[in-house]
């Protein structure tokens, strides 16, 4: 508890008290909290602690951070809008391992890697944020490059958009700083056979993990209709206003784009967007399949697999893995070609089997590392854009024209 706010006020009440409170709220991951009118509609209906709680942020670590900058600008110091530490000159002996993890996974996988730097005295700084912390940060950082010295070593990360814009990391893949053939590394045959292959073709990008998204239908808001089996199943009429997207989530929802897109086309991502009821985030998803009024919930929520087995057990809650795929996003990982002989060790460690089963959290986020048992069935298939339209198309635009199709009904 502070002097200044509770973190049960409503979002819109503390930022009236406390203006220099937007700006950091926008850097870390709430950037509607910027737009004035989306700060007066959502802003008054959703308390400081749900928000925080929604994309899985500590309540009262992120408090600490809320107070300094509160204090910091009463005693007139210019306060930094993002928490996250300036990027240091680089020691050419120190690694720099820089992205953005999902939540569920992003301690355990800290854990491992600190652990690992203990025990080998590795030099390595590790600068991998929450998901929920938003991408800002990470994007202002590489802008600030004024050529590839200034980039990490390695980018470990969840998201197509950094990776992918040509404006971002795509310009310095085109220039071929992050060809590494050599580094190229194992991928088990479920993700790399004649139906679906997530092994780059030009050695420059890896896939080590994943965030399947999958559906679960609440039967009681779902009445009589037949239960959905696939995505073109959830494009039909009798679902409209039935769907809960993760829109709030921007990794899971891009993925979900570009992987409709890439199936089904505009036209599949408008049909899709027709039959939108709700947009909200995995977490609150997941709370909100707990209330005993399962009516006023939707019949189906399109959500991380990760979270769909928590609701699976709610309410009676039913789980379903599309047949044509659950759609995928990926956890990239990019090597600078200059860094490959110092990050070696690391790699190597990224591709271990212990390292792997904590990626793979029993089959919640499958990795490629053929080392590892992600105890899924033959017919959980996965679905993605594929690599012949994230190298020949900007993804950024398509991403921004995916999306005016799914909201254009």
């Amino acid at each position: 508890m502070n002097q200044y706010f509770s973190l049960s006020e409503k979002v819109y009440d503390i930022t009236e008290r406390y203006p220099e409170l937007i700006a950091f709220l926008d850097a870390n991951g709430f950037g509607k909290i910027s737009n004035p009118l989306m700060r007066k509609t959502i802003g008054k209906q959703i308390s400081l602690e749900m928000a925080l709680k929604s994309r899985c942020v500590d309540p009262q670590a992120f408090e600490k951070q809320l107070v300094e900058v509160i204090e910091n600008h009463a005693n007139g110091v210019e306060q930094a809008v993002s928490d996250k530490p300036a990027q240091k000159q680089k020691d050419n002996a120190t690694i720099q391992v820089e992205g953005i993890l999902p939540c569920p996974i992003r301690l355990p996988l800290m854990d491992a890697f600190e652990a690992w730097k203990e025990q080998t005295g590795t030099q390595i700084n590790f600068d991998l944020q929450s998901a929920s912390m938003g991408l800002d940060w990470l994007q202002k950082r590489i802008e600030a490059c004024k050529d590839e010295t200034g980039l990490a070593d390695v980018y470990l990360s969840a998201g197509y958009q950094l990776f992918f814009d040509p404006d971002m990391l795509g310009k310095y893949r085109d220039a071929g700083v992050f060809a590494n053939p050599d580094m190229t590394m194992d991928m088990k045959t479920e993700f790399d056979n004649a139906s679906l292959s997530l092994k780059d073709p030009n050695s420059q990008y890896h896939i080590v993990s994943m965030v399947p998204a999958v559906f679960i239908i609440n039967p009681e808001a779902l009445g009589d209709r037949p239960i959905p089996q696939s995505w073109q199943d959830l494009m039909k009429p009798e679902y409209e206003n039935s769907i809960a997207f993760p829109v709030q989530d921007l990794d899971m929802f891009n993925a979900l784009l570009l992987g409709i897109y890439g199936k089904y086309g505009l036209d599949g991502l408008a049909k899709l967007g027709k039959n939108l009821v709700q947009s909200m985030h995995p977490a609150q998803m997941v709370k909100m399949s707990k209330s005993s009024r399962q009516k006023e919930n939707p019949a189906v929520t399109v959500i991380p697999y990760f979270f769909a087995r928590m609701m699976e057990e709610n309410n009676g809650m039913q789980l379903v893995w599309p047949y044509d795929g659950a759609v995928l996003s990926p956890v990239f990982l990019l090597v600078k070609a200059a860094s490959k002989e110092k990050v070696r060790p690391f790699v190597d460690f990224l591709c271990s089997k212990s390292l792997g089963e904590i990626l793979s959290s029993n089959g919640r986020f499958p990795t490629t590392n053929p080392l590892v048992n992600d105890h899924l069935a033959p017919e959980q298939s996965f679905l993605w854009p594929g690599w012949d339209i994230l190298y020949h198309k900007d993804v950024p635009a398509l991403l921004a024209e995916a999306e005016r199709a799914f909201f254009s009904l």
